[in-house]
């Protein structure tokens, strides 16, 4: 957190803090302590489709005519367009195939037939709305009639089909629109804006006739009727969509087995509300997350993803291990301190900036905890003197802080061994082997002995489920500097750890405090005699 605050006042104004698992009871009252809200827990880092999907779209309503929708293809070189409602909730998607089979008439379909509103015609056709009737905003399947004949053959024409669904269209031909209206069509257009007499329209008021006036000629208009038809009849519901959080790899999967999807659209699982949508294109060189690594420098410790990450920075105090690469260079930062927040502390004072109380607060939070207030083997002289930097900005007594930090909350009185054995857990590969050293401090071994049993069976349930060689918890006592070491795994290593002990899996190490530098180095000379098997 403190240096995601570092970061946004320097050069990267975008740097938020995450964690990868819950706060345990110490690192909640210390937020409560600085007046800080815990950051957002991330369980995984890898691409996912929030994150490469385009987010500003073009969509199109089901009630939108077919030249609307069209028009929005052609305007940002789109062949396809999802489909919402009001609500914004996606209900299917239309391709420009779909579109020209609106247009252009299929086998069984009328070549005169045309679905459409008189309202929507009159917005197609650019028209002037002499009269409407009530019909107006009612979807029918009109017939279109041109006046390309004479008046009696017009009269038997229109005679011979259903009045009601009757769309004619024609130009200043005053007998043929007479006809129309006294044979009470349901809808006169008249092109080139030729406005019709009154009494004509007087006789369309009488019969129900709709009269438009288009400013079209005859021809434009009828190839301009036909775009007016509603598009909901060539809505596609069968297509493939995503949600926010499916993984990179998922969608590439997915999109490989359907070859005829050209784009994917993106939405809310409950509510199918449209967030973005995704090419092929997309997919070939998807943008990356960005990630910093605070406090580690190998994947085997980072949240699950980060391999697939844009790893940006590392800032870390531990060795350097695992199998970290990255496709650009970076900064990274790794000093002999004992704690991350030393080094976060001396880059506010390189950048001459001073931390917010709570940022400070933090800083010597993170300080006294990895150091054990400077009590560790690990702690160095620049821990002491950013330790006494930022207690002084952040207003606090150090040795006081110490004994209400450590005095809060005791992982192995919480009844849930398993949370105990993951709150503070590194993985390593050494040797061919692949361990994972837990560690909690306590004030004494209180709650350790009759938690014990329930421990043991913690760390066997972490080995099956990581596939670990060795597991380990080490109970450091902060009052007495010493600690037990509870280890699951092998016979033949546990009967090769030389401190002294109780039983084959519970070790007392008289002087040990720090995992870093006293107890994974011991562990790795051991394995370093043991051939893996």
């Amino acid at each position: 957190m403190a240096y995601a605050d570092l970061l946004r006042q320097t050069r990267i104004p975008t740097a938020r803090a995450a964690c990868c698992g819950p706060p345990n009871s110490r690192t909640e009252w210390v937020l409560q302590k600085a007046g800080l809200h815990p950051p957002p827990l991330i369980t995984n880092f890898y691409p996912k489709a929030l994150d490469i999907c385009k987010k500003r779209v073009e969509v199109a309503s089901k009630n939108d005519s077919v030249l609307s929708a069209y028009r929005k293809m052609t305007s940002r070189g789109f062949r396809v367009l999802p489909v919402t409602d009001d609500d914004g909730s996606l209900i299917g998607m239309l391709s420009l195939l779909d579109l020209l089979e609106l247009l252009i008439p299929y086998a069984g379909d009328p070549a005169r037939q045309v679905t459409a509103t008189t309202e929507k015609i009159c917005e197609i056709t650019e028209a002037k709305a002499i009269y409407l009737t009530e019909h107006s905003k009612i979807e029918t399947d009109f017939l279109m009639m041109v006046a390309g004949s004479s008046e009696p053959v017009m009269k038997e024409r229109i005679a011979a089909f259903p009045a009601d669904r009757l769309l004619l269209i024609t130009g200043d031909r005053l007998g043929v629109q007479l006809l129309a209206v006294e044979a009470g069509v349901r809808c006169l257009l008249i092109t080139s804006d030729f406005r019709p007499s009154d009494a004509i329209i007087a006789a369309a008021k009488n019969s129900g006739t709709a009269i438009l006036v288009t400013p079209m000629d005859t021809a434009s208009t009828t190839q301009m009727v036909r775009g007016a038809r509603p598009i909901h009849h060539a809505i596609s519901t069968n297509f493939v969509s995503f949600s926010p959080n499916t993984t990179v790899n998922k969608i590439k999967d997915s999109v490989q087995r359907t070859p005829k999807q050209a784009l994917f659209p993106v939405c809310e699982a409950n509510t199918q509300k449209l967030i973005g949508v995704i090419s092929r294109t997309d997919l070939v060189n998807p943008e990356r997350p960005k990630l910093v690594l605070v406090d580690h420098n190998e994947f085997s410790q980072a949240v699950a993803g980060a391999e697939e990450a844009e790893i940006v920075e590392v800032i870390d105090h531990h060795r350097l291990s695992g199998n970290l690469v990255t496709r650009e260079p970076v900064q990274f930062i790794n000093k002999t301190v004992g704690s991350t927040c030393t080094i976060v502390g001396r880059a506010f004072r390189d950048h001459q900036l001073i931390p917010s109380n709570g940022i400070a607060t933090l800083i010597c939070a993170g300080i006294i905890s990895d150091t054990l207030n400077l009590s560790s083997p690990t702690a160095t002289p620049e821990d002491s003197e950013i330790l006494k930097w930022a207690s002084k900005i952040a207003g606090i007594d150090v040795n006081q802080f110490t004994s209400e930090f450590f005095a809060v909350g005791s992982a192995l009185c919480l009844e849930d061994e398993r949370k105990a054995v993951l709150s503070d857990r590194k993985e390593f590969t050494e040797k061919g082997y692949k361990i994972s050293i837990s560690q909690v401090e306590e004030i004494g071994f209180t709650y350790f002995y009759p938690a014990r049993e329930k421990l043991q069976i913690a760390l066997k349930d972490l080995i099956k489920e990581n596939n670990l060689d060795l597991a380990c918890l080490m109970v450091t006592d902060i009052t007495k500097n010493n600690s037990l070491l509870l280890v699951e795994g092998p016979q033949r290593i546990r009967e090769r750890i030389t401190y002294p002990h109780d039983d084959t899996n519970l070790f007392t190490l008289n002087g040990v405090v720090s995992r870093k530098k006293q107890l994974f180095p011991y562990v790795s000379m051991l394995l370093a005699d043991i051939p893996h098997e």
